[in-house]
C-alpha cells in the first residue's frame, strides 16, 4: 500500500479537477480568444477560474495572470519588476533560502550588474524585520521574500515588509513566492500589501503546468514574452484552458481552516512517533507550516534512507524536488551542520494523510537504521 508523504513536491490531482480538465479538452475545447460561441464558452470558463482564485487570494480577478507555474511566475515577477524600475535603482533584496527559481534569477541579475543582497534567516528559519530594515534603502527596486519555506516550512510575516519598505522611502516592488503557503494558510493580497504574489496549482491538488501571478492594481512590470493580447500582454499566448479550469476547481475545493486543523494533528502525531526514535532530530521549528516537517536521521545519508523508504512504498523527499538531491542551501543557511543536513529528509502532508502513514514511516525508519549502511 502506498504512503505518499511528498506533497510539497506535488499533490494528487483531485477527481473533480481532473474531470474539469478532460471536459475542457474534449467538450468545451474552444480557444478563449475566438469570437464564435465555442470561444465565448471557453472564455467564460477562463474567467470563472480567475474569479475563484482571486476570491481565495482576496483580490480582484483582473489582478490574476495565468502562467505555466511557480517558476515562470517567479521569473516574470522578478525580471519584470527589475526591468520596469531599473532607472530608479540597482539594488535587490532577497534571502539565502529562496526556491531555486528565485535564486537562479537573482544570479542572472548579478551577472547583469545588479547588486543583490541575500538575507540569512535566524535559527528558526525566519527573516527578521530588522534585517529587512537594514537592507532596504532608496536604491532598492525589488524585495523578494518567500512566505513559507519549501524545505522547512518556516513562515515569514510578509505583511511587515510593505511597512518597512514604505518607511525606508524605497521605490521597491515587493514580491513573495507563496507556492507552498497558498491554499494552506489564509493569504489575502490586500492585507499583506505586497505587489506581486506567486502561486501554483499542483501543490493544492490541481494539475502541473499551471500557476498564476498576482499583480497589484496600479503596479507595472515589464513583460518577458511578446505575442498576442492574452493576459493583458503580461503573459501572451493561448491560455492552457484545461489546466486553468482544473486549477479553478482545485481552488474551489479548498477548506483551508479544516485542512489546517487536520494536518496539524497529523504533524503533531508524527512528532510524537518520530521523537521515540533517538536518531531522529527535527530541523523544522515549532512555528513552521504544519504541512512540512524536515527531520534528520543520524548516521544515514538522505538518499539512502529515501530509496529504502521508497522500496517499501513510502514516499518522502531529501529536500526540494527541484534541487535533484543537491545539498540543502536552506539548512546550511540556518546554521545546521553538514552531517545533520546530509541526513535530512522532508516529510510533507496533505489532507489525505492518516496516522497509519506515520506509523508505517516510523516503522521503516527504525528498520532502515538497523539494516542500512551507516555513512
Amino acid at each position: 500500500m502506498e504512503h505518499y508523504l511528498d506533497n510539497s513536491a506535488t499533490t494528487k490531482v483531485s477527481k473533480a479537477a481532473a474531470e474539469k480538465a478532460l471536459e475542457l479538452m474534449c467538450e468545451n475545447y474552444g480557444n478563449a480568444s475566438s469570437l464564435h460561441s465555442l470561444g465565448i464558452k471557453a472564455e467564460a470558463e477562463l474567467e470563472n477560474a480567475r474569479r475563484k482564485i482571486a476570491k481565495v487570494l482576496g483580490c480582484e480577478s483582473d489582478e490574476i495572470y495565468f502562467t505555466s507555474g511557480g517558476t515562470e511566475s517567479n521569473n516574470t515577477a522578478i525580471f519584470g519588476a527589475v526591468k520596469a524600475l531599473k532607472r530608479r535603482g540597482n539594488k535587490i533584496v532577497t534571502t539565502s533560502v529562496e526556491h531555486s527559481s528565485v535564486l537562479e534569477a537573482m544570479n542572472e541579475l548579478e551577472n547583469q550588474g545588479f547588486e543583490v543582497i541575500y538575507l540569512s534567516p535566524d535559527e528558526n528559519g525566519i527573516i527578521t524585520a530588522e534585517k529587512i530594515k537594514d537592507a532596504v534603502d532608496n536604491k532598492t527596486i525589488l524585495v523578494s521574500i518567500m512566505t513559507a519555506n519549501n524545505e522547512t516550512g518556516s513562515i515569514n510575516d510578509i505583511s511587515k515588509i510593505q511597512k518597512i519598505v514604505a518607511n525606508n522611502n524605497s521605490p521597491a516592488l515587493i514580491h513573495t513566492d507563496a507556492v507552498q503557503a497558498f491554499g494552506k494558510i489564509n493569504i489575502k493580497a490586500k492585507k499583506t500589501g505586497v505587489d506581486l504574489i506567486t502561486i501554483s496549482a499542483h501543490k493544492i491538488h490541481g494539475p502541473k503546468g499551471i500557476g498564476a501571478l498576482y499583480i497589484k492594481k496600479g503596479k507595472r512590470i515589464t513583460p518577458m514574452h511578446f505575442g498576442g493580447e492574452q493576459e493583458k500582454k503580461v503573459r501572451p499566448g493561448t491560455e492552457a484552458l484545461p489546466l486553468i479550469g482544473a486549477f479553478g476547481v482545485a481552488v474551489s475545493e479548498l477548506e483551508i481552516e479544516k485542512n489546517y486543523e487536520k494536518v496539524s494533528a497529523i504533524n503533531s502525531y508524527a512528532k510524537i512517533k518520530l521523537s521515540e526514535i533517538k536518531e531522529v532530530s527535527f530541523n523544522s521549528k515549532d512555528n513552521a507550516l504544519p504541512y512540512i516537517m524536515n527531520i534528520s536521521v543520524k548516521g544515514i545519508r538522505s538518499e539512502t534512507m529515501l530509496h529504502y523508504l521508497a522500496q517499501n512504498e513510502i514516499y518522502v523527499s531529501s529536500g526540494s524536488a527541484c534541487s535533484k538531491g543537491k545539498p540543502s542551501h536552506v539548512l546550511k543557511a540556518m546554521g545546521i551542520d553538514k552531517d545533520t543536513a546530509d541526513s535530512s529528509i522532508r516529510i510533507s502532508f496533505s489532507k489525505f494523510n492518516t496516522k497509519e502513514d506515520i506509523d508505517i514511516l516510523a516503522k521503516y525508519i527504525r528498520q532502515g537504521l538497523e539494516t542500512l549502511v551507516k555513512k
